[in-house]
């Protein structure tokens, strides 16, 4: 089945289908992995005929890598966005911050398919992780490396390594989301529920606040970019009860 190239009507409806089934392959793989995903399920839930998905994708390993490229380009395109914000660069550095946690949040399917990347590779199967490095996490890593440079020169930022920063300011995200089950186990019985909507957005603010405080030489101008950041960037909304891990 050709698409015509004079046809923009027919055009429009290829790239429509090719989207609708990328989004459904991505909600399929990441709920089952490479090896559970069943490519009747992704044309169904994409409401084409199995004949149009291999059409567009010769086999369900090519079309997991255009999945999985699909959801980590938005996801890179969203963190450059705030990197490249107009503002100083600790304040594009705290956006950064609040933009991975967020992330977390709300970008499910991309965090359970770099997991799985993470096992496929520590397996030693080949992966995409390699691909997605060059293409995704390697521009976002320069940038955040230019910021951090820019801001410790002009004397906002504290002059410490780049990366180590880098890690401070998302790395904290990662533990917190990981170490949930032991949270549950260690903190006392009035605390709340690590991922009630209530200790998320706290979460998420005291991230922000603390970063501001923590890697701004001025204090005081490093509490007014935090403020700004979280007046600009409310607590997302999310579908349903967020599960990281599953419940205890």
């Amino acid at each position: 089945m050709a698409v015509s190239d004079s046809n923009p009507v027919l055009i429009d409806r290829a790239g429509e289908a090719r989207t609708r089934i990328l989004d459904a392959a991505l909600k399929e793989f990441s709920a089952h992995g490479l090896a559970g995903a069943r490519t009747e399920a992704i044309a169904a839930t994409a409401g084409v005929n199995k004949a149009l998905l291999y059409y567009y994708f010769a086999g369900k390993e090519t079309l997991y890598a255009a999945a999985l490229e699909l959801a980590a380009g938005r996801v890179r395109d969203i963190s450059l966005a705030a990197l490249n914000c107009d503002a100083s660069p600790g304040e594009r550095l705290l956006r950064m911050a609040l933009n991975h946690f967020d992330r977390i949040l709300t970008q499910r399917e991309f965090q359970s398919l770099m997991q799985q990347e993470m096992i496929r590779r520590h397996k030693g199967e080949p992966g995409n992780l390699s691909v997605l490095a060059e293409r995704i996490f390697k521009p976002l890593h320069d940038r955040f490396k230019q910021i951090v440079e820019e801001g410790v020169a002009s004397g906002e930022l504290i002059d410490v390594d780049w990366l180590q920063m880098e890690l401070a300011a998302l790395g904290a995200n990662v533990f917190y989301f990981l170490s949930a089950p032991i949270l549950r186990l260690t903190v006392g019985p009035d605390e709340p529920e690590p991922f009630s909507p209530e200790s998320l957005a706290a979460r998420r603010r005291v991230l922000v606040e603390f970063l501001g405080q923590a890697v701004f030489l001025n204090r005081k101008d490093g509490a007014a970019a935090a403020a700004r950041v979280l007046a600009h960037s409310p607590m997302p909304e999310l579908d349903g009860e967020f599960v990281f891990w599953g419940k205890e």
